[in-house]
C-alpha cells in the first residue's frame, strides 16, 4: 500500500512540474488552467496568474496563512508568525514580525490604514499602519479570528472582534482605555468572521449567526446542514455581497441571506431585522472559499478523486466555479481547474479565496502558491479567438474594441487572418481580405503580392489589387499581366480595360503582347487587346486598324472619342461594311470634317452602300444632297423602290423628265401617274390608271384629287363599258359629279353589278345631302335670330350719363352746371355724346349714323 501511495504521489508530483513547465514556456496561456475540458469551443470567463515577485520568496521559506486584500495592497500571513504587506505585483512593501506561530487572521478597515492581526499563541495585534500601535494583548487560548470595523478610523468606530473559544467585542472608551464584551459563547471555536457595515456574521461549530452592532441584537442564527464534516477541516466560507446580503458556503452546501427590516407591527419582543434564505443550493465539490461577481458567484472549491489504479482518495486541482444562483438550485457558467503547487498535499482549509471588489480581481490563497483570477478584457478575447483560429471573429472584435484593446493591433491580426487563410488554401479568400485589412498601405501590399507569386496565386489577389490610392510599383501590375498572358489570354483582356493604362509601363506590356502574336497571329483576343493598348498609348491609327479588321463595336467609339476622322477617309467602304448604320450616322454628323462629296466619291464602286448613305442624308435635310437627286433616282429605282415615291413626292431638285423616263423604263406604274400628273398630264396620268392599274377605287382618288371636270368625262367614258367600273363610279361620284350625267350614258340591257344597291346609296347620298343642308338652314336661321335678339336686349339697355362725360363736338361737359335748366342730348349706342344743338347738319349725321 506504502508503494502504491508513493507511486500515486510521484505521478501527480510529475504532473505538477510539467505543469509548471509549461507555465514557463507559455505564461501568457493563463497556464494554470488544467481542464478536462482544454478542447472546448467555449471561451473561459477568467484568466490567471501566479502573484510572484516577493511572494515567490516568501514562500520559499515558509507557508502562507491567510491573507488579506485591499483595492491599494495586499496583506499576507505565514505559519511562520510574519505579516508581509505587498503591492498588486507582489512586491514586499512592508514586513512585521508579530508572532513566532501561524498567523490565524489579518482584517484591514476600509481605508487601509489599520489593521488587526491574530495568531495560534492567542496574540492580537490592532495598530495604525501609519499611525503606531494601537492595541495589543496576549490571550491564553489560540485566536482564530479577527475583524475590525470597517470604519476603524474614525473616532467614533474603534472596534472591532476576536474569534477562539468566545467571540469578543472591543470598544475603545473615552478614557482611551478598552473594554471587552462577550457576544457569543459556548458552541465551539469561532472560525470566521465578516463584518460589513453595522452587521457582523460568524461562523461557529453549530452554524453561522449574525448580530445588529447599532442595536446590540443577534439576529438570526443558520445551521450548518452536514454536521459530518470536521468544522476545523472543512471551515465555513462567508462573505458579504452588499450591505444585507450574506453568502455562506459550507461543505458542498451553499445559502444566500437576505437581512431584512421587520415591520413595526411584527416586532414585539423581536429584533427590529430578520434573515430570509432566498437561494440555497448544493455543489459537486467541497467549498474553500465564495467571492460575489456581479449577480453571479465565484466559488473557490476543494477536490478529491478517485485513483483508478489504488482506488484511493487523494487530493486533485482545487477548481475555480463561476456560477449562476437560482432560488433552488444554480447554474454553471465556466470551471477551471487550478494547478497550484503543492495541491496534492492541501486540504479544504488550507485555500482560502479573496477578493477585491473595486478590480474584480480573486486570490486564490495556499501555503505555497497565491495565484490570482481576473475577468478576461477584450485582448484576452481576441487571444482566445486567435487560439481557436476564429480570424473573422477577433478582427471584428478589434475593429469594434479598438480603443480598449491594449496588447493587439488590427493590422497584426488582419495578417494573421491572411496567412491562415493562405495555409488552408482558400486563396480568393485571402485575396478579398486583402482589400480591407492591408488599406492603403503600398509597402504591405506588394509584400502579399510577393508572397502569392511564390505560391503561385498571382491570379487570385489580381482582381483586388489597389488601382488609384495607393498605387503600387509599375512592376507589381506588370508581373500579373505576364503571369495571365502565359495561360489566360480572356484574364489578362480583362485586367487592360479595367487597370488604368498608366498603372503599369506600357511599352513592356504591348511587346510582350506581340511576341505572342507571332505565335498565334489571327487570336481575336490578343489582337483587341493590343488594340486597346495602342489605345491608352495614343497610338490611334494602329488601334483604328485592328479595329476595322476585327470589326469591332468600339471602332466608332474609339473615332468620336479621339477625333479621328482624318484617319478614317480611305476606310468609309469598310466602316460601311462593318455597320452602315452607324457609319452613315456618324459620317453625317461630322460632315463638317469629312464632307458629303468625299464620302459619296469614296462609295462610287459600291452603289449599294451609297444609296444608304444619300438616303439617310435626304431624310436628314431635302437640300443638302440635291445635286445627288438625280443620280438618287436610279439608286432608289435599283436598292430601295418602296421609298422612291416619297422621295419623288419630297424632292424639289430632282429633274421629273429623268425620273419620268427612268420610271417608264422599269414599268413603275404608280411613280409613273404621280410624275405625269405632276407635270400637268393628268389625262395620261388616268389612262394608265385604268389602263395599267385598273383600279376605279384609285381612278376616281386621283380625279378627286385633280378635282378637273374633263377628268372625270374621261372616266366616265373610259368606264361606260366596263360594268364593274359603272358600279365603281356610281358609288362614289355622287358628291362630286352629278350622277344622272352617268346613268343618262348607260346601254339598255347592259347588266351592272349591284346596280340596286348603288342607286339606293345614290339616293340616300343624295337624301344625305338635303338633310344636310336644311340641317345647315335651320342652324343658320337659328343663329340669326339668336343674334339678332341679343342685338336688340344690347340696344335696349340704358345708358350712364354724369358729369364726367364731354360732349364730343364742343368738348364741354354734357350735362348743365344749373339741371334745373332744360337741355337736350343725344347719345349713340357707341357711347358717343352731343349736345342737340352741336350735333352736325343731317348730311353729316347721315355719314356718322354707321359709326354709332
Amino acid at each position: 500500500m506504502a508503494e502504491a501511495e508513493e507511486q500515486e504521489s510521484g505521478s501527480l508530483e510529475e504532473s505538477t512540474d510539467e505543469s509548471e513547465n509549461l507555465l514557463l514556456k507559455w505564461p501568457g496561456l493563463g497556464a494554470f488552467l488544467q481542464d478536462q475540458e482544454e478542447e472546448s469551443e467555449e471561451e473561459p470567463k477568467l484568466k490567471y496568474e501566479r502573484l510572484s515577485n516577493g511572494v515567490t520568496e516568501i514562500l520559499q521559506k515558509g507557508a502562507a496563512s491567510c491573507m488579506t486584500v485591499h483595492d491599494k495592497f495586499l496583506a499576507l500571513g505565514t505559519h511562520y508568525g510574519k505579516v508581509y504587506l505587498l503591492d498588486v505585483q507582489g512586491n514586499i512593501t512592508q514586513k512585521f514580525d508579530v508572532s513566532p506561530v501561524k498567523i490565524n487572521q489579518i482584517s484591514l478597515d476600509e481605508s487601509g490604514e489599520h489593521m488587526g492581526v491574530c495568531s495560534e499563541d492567542g496574540k492580537v495585534q490592532v495598530f495604525g499602519l501609519y499611525s503606531g500601535e494601537e492595541f495589543h494583548e496576549t490571550f491564553d487560548c489560540p485566536i482564530k479570528i479577527i475583524a475590525v470595523h470597517p470604519h476603524f478610523v474614525r473616532s467614533s468606530c474603534k472596534q472591532f472582534v476576536t474569534g477562539g473559544k468566545k467571540l469578543l467585542l472591543f470598544e475603545r472608551s473615552w478614557m482611551n482605555r478598552w473594554k471587552s464584551s462577550v457576544l457569543h459563547e459556548g458552541e465551539g471555536n469561532i472560525r470566521n468572521v465578516k463584518w460589513r457595515g453595522h452587521l457582523i456574521a460568524w461562523a461557529n461549530n453549530m452554524g453561522v449567526k449574525i448580530f445588529d452592532i447599532s442595536s446590540k441584537q443577534r439576529i438570526t442564527n443558520v445551521p450548518r446542514d452536514d454536521i459530518s464534516l470536521r468544522p476545523d477541516m472543512y471551515p465555513c466560507s462567508l462573505c458579504w455581497k452588499d450591505s444585507v446580503t450574506l453568502i455562506i458556503g459550507w461543505g458542498t452546501s451553499v445559502k444566500i441571506c437576505s437581512v431584512k427590516e421587520r415591520h413595526a407591527s411584527e416586532m414585539r419582543d423581536l429584533p427590529s431585522r430578520y434573515v430570509e434564505i432566498v437561494s440555497q443550493f448544493e455543489t459537486e465539490f467541497y467549498i474553500s472559499g465564495l467571492a460575489p461577481l456581479c449577480d453571479q458567484l465565484v466559488v473557490l472549491s476543494y477536490v478529491k478523486e478517485v485513483s483508478e489504479k489504488s482506488e484511493r482518495e487523494y487530493c486533485a486541482r482545487p477548481r475555480l466555479d463561476i456560477i449562476q444562483p437560482l432560488s433552488e438550485t444554480c447554474e454553471e457558467i465556466s470551471s477551471d481547474a487550478l494547478t497550484v503547487r503543492g495541491f496534492q498535499e492541501n486540504e479544504c482549509r488550507d485555500y482560502h479565496l479573496e477578493s477585491s471588489e473595486g478590480e474584480s480581481l480573486f486570490y486564490i490563497v495556499s501555503p505555497r502558491d497565491v495565484v490570482v483570477a481576473k475577468e478576461r478584457d477584450q485582448d484576452d478575447h481576441i487571444d482566445w479567438l486567435l487560439e481557436k483560429k476564429k480570424y473573422e471573429e477577433a478582427l471584428m472584435a478589434a475593429e469594434i474594441s479598438q480603443k480598449n484593446i491594449k496588447r493587439h493591433k488590427i493590422l497584426d491580426i488582419g495578417l494573421a487572418y491572411i496567412n491562415h487563410l493562405v495555409e488552408k488554401g482558400e486563396y480568393d479568400t485571402a485575396a478579398r481580405k486583402c482589400q480591407k485589412i492591408l488599406g492603403k498601405n503600398a509597402t504591405l501590399w506588394e509584400y502579399e503580392v510577393y508572397k502569392f507569386k511564390e505560391i503561385g496565386q498571382l491570379k487570385a489577389i489580381s482582381p483586388y489589387l489597389p488601382r488609384g490610392d495607393p498605387v503600387l510599383k509599375p512592376l507589381i501590375y506588370e508581373m500579373i499581366l505576364h503571369e495571365f498572358l502565359e495561360s489566360d489570354y480572356e484574364g489578362f483582356a480583362t485586367l487592360i480595360r479595367e487597370w488604368p493604362g498608366d498603372l503599369y509601363n506600357n511599352s513592356v506590356i504591348v511587346q510582350a503582347v506581340r511576341d505572342h502574336l507571332k505565335k498565334d497571329s489571327q487570336n481575336k483576343t490578343l489582337l483587341k487587346t493590343l488594340a486597346e493598348l495602342y489605345t491608352y498609348d495614343k497610338n490611334y491609327g494602329n488601334a483604328l486598324e485592328i479595329y476595322l479588321t476585327l470589326r469591332h463595336k468600339d471602332v466608332f467609339q474609339l473615332i468620336h472619342k479621339h477625333n479621328l476622322f482624318s484617319s478614317i477617309k480611305d476606310k468609309i467602304v469598310l466602316l460601311m461594311d462593318f455597320d452602315s448604320e452607324k457609319a452613315v450616322d456618324m459620317l453625317l454628323d461630322n460632315e463638317d470634317k469629312i464632307s458629303i462629296k468625299k464620302v459619296v466619291e469614296e462609295l462610287e464602286d459600291r452603289p449599294e452602300l451609297q444609296h444608304v448613305y444619300l438616303h439617310k442624308l435626304f431624310k436628314r435635310d431635302h437640300h443638302k444632297g440635291q445635286r445627288y437627286h438625280e443620280k438618287q433616282i436610279s439608286l432608289y429605282a435599283e436598292y430601295d423602290r418602296p421609298n422612291l415615291l416619297p422621295f419623288l413626292r419630297d424632292s424639289t431638285h430632282c429633274p421629273l423628265e429623268k425620273a419620268l423616263e427612268i420610271c417608264q423604263q422599269r414599268n413603275f406604274v404608280e411613280e409613273t401617274v404621280y410624275l405625269l400628273s405632276r407635270m400637268g398630264n393628268s389625262r395620261s396620268a388616268l389612262k394608265m390608271i385604268m389602263e395599267e392599274l385598273h383600279d376605279v377605287d384609285k381612278a376616281i382618288e386621283f380625279a378627286k384629287e385633280q378635282d378637273d371636270g374633263e377628268l372625270w368625262e374621261d372616266l366616265i367614258l373610259y368606264s361606260i363599258d366596263k360594268p364593274p367600273f359603272i358600279t365603281g363610279l356610281l358609288n362614289n361620284i355622287g358628291t362630286h359629279v352629278d350622277p344622272i350625267l352617268l346613268i343618262h350614258r348607260i346601254k339598255e340591257g347592259m347588266e351592272i353589278p349591284n346596280l340596286r344597291d348603288s342607286l339606293v346609296k345614290i339616293l340616300q347620298d343624295y337624301n344625305l345631302q338635303i338633310l344636310l343642308r336644311e340641317g345647315c338652314k335651320k342652324i343658320l336661321v337659328a343663329d340669326s335670330l339668336s343674334l339678332l335678339k341679343k342685338m336688340h336686349r344690347t340696344q335696349m339697355k340704358g345708358v350712364l350719363v354724369d358729369e364726367e362725360n364731354i360732349c364730343e363736338s364742343c368738348l364741354s361737359p354734357i350735362l348743365p352746371s344749373d339741371a334745373a335748366k332744360p337741355f337736350s342730348v343725344v347719345v349713340f349706342h357707341c357711347r358717343h355724346m352731343f349736345h342737340k344743338e352741336c350735333l352736325p347738319v343731317p348730311s353729316m349725321g347721315g355719314q356718322d349714323a354707321p359709326d354709332s
